[in-house]
């Protein structure tokens, strides 16, 4: 039997609309969902982020780091290209995760987003269509209220 356990992940790239910003990320997500909370509506203009999250480690900007926007502090952020305004992902839990929006992937993740989180407050103007599960929060805070 083969030991797969340590055999390296296939990396995806991404970037910004304008190319100044580029990364590279671990196929290797923890988990992925659908934030319809009002800070992710307003963070990408829609009606939820549909966001993936992995590791801070597994995680680098590869190109134009100094183009790079925060906002937040050094533990919890969104970052932003500076030219473009481009949406690329937010540091979270302390610092120790990443959420990368999924829309600034380059190349296809394996995962899928799991479940719809903050429905208590998404955008009353948006349906939701799919089968996933629905939290009225985050998910460590009951069950889903869809099923």
């Amino acid at each position: 039997m083969t030991d797969t356990t340590h055999q390296s992940a296939r990396m995806l790239a991404g970037r910004c609309l304008c190319g100044a910003v580029h990364y590279a990320v671990t196929d290797a997500f923890r988990y992925a969902a659908n934030c319809h909370c009002t800070d992710c509506r307003r963070t990408t203009g829609s009606a939820f982020k549909p966001f993936a999250g992995i590791e801070r480690e597994q995680f680098a900007v590869t190109e134009g780091a100094d183009q790079l926007r925060f906002y937040g502090d050094d533990n919890a952020h969104d970052a932003r290209c500076g030219q473009c305004a481009s949406f690329l992902y937010s540091v979270v839990r302390d610092g120790a995760y990443v959420h990368v929006a999924l829309g600034s992937l380059a190349d296809e993740p394996t995962i899928r987003p799991s479940e719809h989180i903050f429905v208590g407050s998404k955008a009353p103007w948006f349906t939701i269509t799919d089968d996933l599960p629905q939290y009225w929060a985050h998910v460590a805070d009951g069950p889903p209220i869809n099923r």
